[in-house]
């Protein structure tokens, strides 16, 4: 009994001198050697964590981990943030962490969650993080947007820009944003990393043009528009696909038999090759329809109303007609209402980065060229970037010059 009350004596005396030691210190240690060993120990501390914070910076660390090494890396690696002429590189953490110390500790405390789901297999897979990728660049476009590009300026700044070496296009567009104080990202989005595939993200506009198509009541020798690109038929069972024809092409109907239209296309081929692309108008590449090999050598199924020789070009053009059949409530009366969702789409996705040139600066033929160079800097579905980019061959210099023309025809023929 007296050697259990010892041990629990002993046990209390321990604890109470612990106590003591922790509440009362300067009665066992220098109030001088308590304050230099707290600032040892700070050091020792700050060291540490500044250390912590170096190594999570470097590249070495941020591509340790699969999900990086093996999505992101490869792609870095294609660009010229990676490789170029003078040898000047970007590192991870040169774009994705701030420079300054509260605004790295911030990021720090973001940058967990991606790490948190790279843990529990969230992205931990090629599959996976394609499915998360569009949150994943959402996240840091909003960042850059709201820094306005913070980190891009370190190395791109536009007082530093000599605005005269660069191309006239490229002098127009840098000009603005610096006028502006544009945030880099506005423009140049996919520069390092491969853009995310936007699913399920089309155009809720052509909704509405399909639900109004639905209503139209089409006639025979009406002429319509198609509100969408369909399939066309060469029976009227729609059972032999023969092609296809794009949004806006016009047609003429021929008759409306039992769920299904005939229509007649009166378009454009180069008589070269195969001819499987048929234009709009004589010398213009705005397509209107592609047909399938099959059907192209059947003279009984296409006829050849007129053939002219292009100056520009030294090919010969042919104005073709043929009859098929589609399926109903994808007709139009007027184009007007799928140029006002392409005005709209233009007007508000290319204004972002730069004053948007108007659709008759350049002609049809330049317009898909010019196009294709910028709709990768907007957030356009394929869907709207294909009817935008028909609005502005349609509504180009080409047309313009043909309505002018005529309309100066009208004035000088109604004059005494």
């Amino acid at each position: 009994m007296k050697i259990i009350k010892a041990i629990f004596r002993a046990i209390a005396n321990l604890f109470r001198w612990i106590y003591d030691w922790f509440t009362r210190p300067a009665r066992r240690i220098g109030l001088g050697l308590l304050v230099t060993g707290g600032f040892i120990a700070g050091i020792g501390f700050w060291a540490s964590f500044n250390a912590g914070m170096n190594y999570t910076n470097t590249e070495e660390f941020c591509i340790s981990c699969h999900t990086m090494g093996d999505n992101l890396l490869p792609e870095l690696q294609k660009t010229v943030h990676w490789k170029n002429r003078t040898g000047v590189r970007a590192y991870c953490m040169d774009c994705h962490v701030p420079h300054s110390f509260t605004d790295k500790v911030a990021r720090k405390m973001q940058a967990s969650r991606e790490v948190l789901s790279h843990v529990v297999g969230t992205i931990g897979t090629r599959e996976k993080f394609l499915e998360h990728r569009l949150v994943l660049a959402q996240r840091e476009w909003a960042r850059f947007k709201a820094n306005n590009s913070k980190e891009c300026r370190n190395c791109h700044d536009y007082d530093s820009m000599d605005f005269d070496k660069m191309k006239v296009t490229s002098q127009m567009m840098m000009r603005s944003a610096a006028e502006r104080n544009a945030s880099c990202v506005d423009c140049h989005r996919g520069i390092a990393h491969e853009l995310p595939e936007i699913k399920g993200a089309g155009n809720p506009a052509f909704d509405s043009l399909l639900s109004e198509a639905s209503h139209v009541s089409v006639k025979a020798g009406g002429h319509y528009v198609s509100v969408v690109p369909q399939k066309i038929y060469a029976d009227q069972t729609l059972t032999k696909e023969i092609g296809s024809i794009e949004v806006s092409t016009p047609v003429k109907i021929l008759q409306n038999v039992d769920g299904a239209l005939e229509v007649e296309l009166d378009l454009w081929r180069k008589n070269k090759g195969l001819a499987r692309v048929w234009y709009n108008s004589f010398g213009m590449n705005v397509t209107n329809a592609i047909l399938n090999r099959d059907v192209l050598k059947d003279s009984d199924f296409i006829e050849v109303l007129e053939s002219r020789m292009d100056e520009m070009t030294g090919l010969e053009w042919q104005k073709v007609s043929a009859s098929v059949w589609i399926e109903p409530g994808t007709l139009l009366n007027s184009v007007e209402p799928i140029w006002d969702i392409a005005r709209h789409s233009y007007d508000s996705a290319c204004s972002v980065c730069h004053r948007q040139p108007q659709p008759a600066s350049h002609d049809a033929n330049q317009w898909p060229g010019l196009f294709a160079g910028m709709v990768g800097f907007t957030n356009m579905d394929s869907e709207t970037a294909d009817v935008v980019l028909k609005y502005l061959q349609l509504n180009s210099s080409d047309f313009a010059t043909a309505s002018q023309s005529a309309l100066e025809g009208t004035i000088q023929s109604a004059r005494p």
